[in-house]
């Protein structure tokens, strides 16, 4: 275990502007746990993408920048939209904001802590994580590798904040080295030297993702010894990583990997030129996961048993993140508990109070929150608007 002490982040106060379906919008939460509830349609996952903007990255929905923006009668856009926050943390109380500045130059998101700009959300992650679980995952296991590759670096990301600017940076050496590959009168020392930089970008996300996924595979291991394979109805999962990098990676000094790999591009360019792409590197890897209890891949279960292993995976993320960062993550559930039997909800609500963290959950019917603690706290979300009802 961790010895850093674990501190528990909340959100007191969440206030946007100009953002989605809200012009003005503002939710102040107490210590329980938070419910939105409304029809489908009001504006329910547009307050939680919009917690998801405090964490690095692109958000739960992954939106262009214009998406963002509130659009007025005739459809036009908000010029601007902002998102700001007010936590109690580590450090007390800090206002975390980020958006886009009305009538701006640059088009750009603005990142400020305590109204001072930093230069990405990644600064926020020193007072506030967040993590999360949306409907749209639910085809996680049966979907291209593409989506497990996001979703495996999500992972990465709420422990180590820089991991998605690697990433970033990965892409943009593969695109530079394909661009050179097609321009046959390219000097060999520029693709020698993108190369190179592509190499070791290749080997750092790798490594991140390997230590991620040993840390989360050894905490899963751990709560199956610590509470029994019966003491949750959330089945356990198995996950390890597929790819000849991370392969290489378990055998040889990363050092080593990392000359080799950019042996491998150099010999690779007659093939890789033809194909269009890099056909060899992290950027292919896949996340394998299990049902651990079944002894099969996830993808192979019923539709019933993906949407409970992907719970069980995400309260054990949960854990690694508290265990790795010292802060207990904020949890955004998003039309989640509407699709649990009434066993499978109290167990999820218990996992939830054990987890310590602040917990923000949609839903359409008030009853499935029947089961959460008395300082649970609901607001009704209609279309723009979003007010306090009193607790759950």
């Amino acid at each position: 275990m961790s010895l850093l002490a674990t501190v528990t982040a909340r959100i007191v106060r969440l206030r946007l502007t100009d953002f989605r379906s809200y012009h003005q919008a503002e939710i102040r939460a107490g210590k329980g746990p938070v419910v939105l509830l409304g029809p489908n349609g009001a504006g329910k996952t547009n307050l939680l993408e919009a917690i998801s903007l405090l964490a690095p990255g692109r958000g739960l929905r992954r939106a262009s920048l214009d998406h963002f923006a509130a659009r007025g009668p005739q459809g036009v856009p908000a010029s601007g939209w902002a998102v700001a926050a007010m936590v109690e943390g580590a450090y007390g109380e800090v206002t975390l904001g980020t958006g886009v500045e009305a009538n701006g130059e640059a088009r750009a998101r603005r990142c400020r802590v305590d109204g001072e700009p930093v230069g990405s959300a990644a600064a926020f992650a020193a007072h506030v994580r967040v993590v999360w679980l949306t409907p749209d995952m639910d085809g996680l296991f049966l979907g291209p590798p593409s989506e497990r590759r996001r979703f495996l670096d999500r992972l990465v990301l709420a422990v180590d904040a820089e991991h998605g600017a690697r990433v970033n940076a990965l892409e943009r050496a593969l695109r530079a080295r394909n661009r050179l590959l097609e321009e046959l009168s390219a000097d060999p020392r520029y693709i020698d030297a993108v190369e190179q930089e592509l190499a070791a970008l290749a080997i750092a996300v790798a490594a991140a993702r390997m230590e991620t996924v040993r840390r989360l595979a050894a905490g899963i291991a751990q709560g199956r010894d610590e509470g029994g394979d019966d003491a949750s109805p959330f089945p356990w999962a198995t996950v390890a990583l597929e790819g000849e990098v991370e392969r290489a990676l378990a055998r040889e000094p990363a050092t080593l990997v990392e000359d080799q790999y950019r042996l491998a591009l150099r010999a690779a360019r007659p093939r890789d030129r033809a194909a269009g792409r890099t056909l060899d590197g992290p950027h292919l890897t896949d996340l394998l996961v299990g049902h651990g209890p079944k002894s099969i891949a996830a993808g192979q279960g019923s539709t019933g048993e993906q949407k409970a292993l992907l719970i069980g995976l995400a309260l054990a993320h949960a854990r690694l993140v508290t265990e790795m960062t010292g802060i207990a993550p904020v949890m955004l559930l998003d039309d989640v508990v509407a699709y649990l039997d009434p066993a499978r909800r109290m167990a999820l609500f218990a996992s939830l109070e054990a987890l310590g963290g602040q917990v923000w959950m949609t839903g359409a019917d008030p009853s499935a929150f029947a089961g959460l603690p008395e300082r649970a706290e609901r607001f009704a979300v209609t279309p723009g608007h979003v007010e306090r009802i009193g607790s759950v």
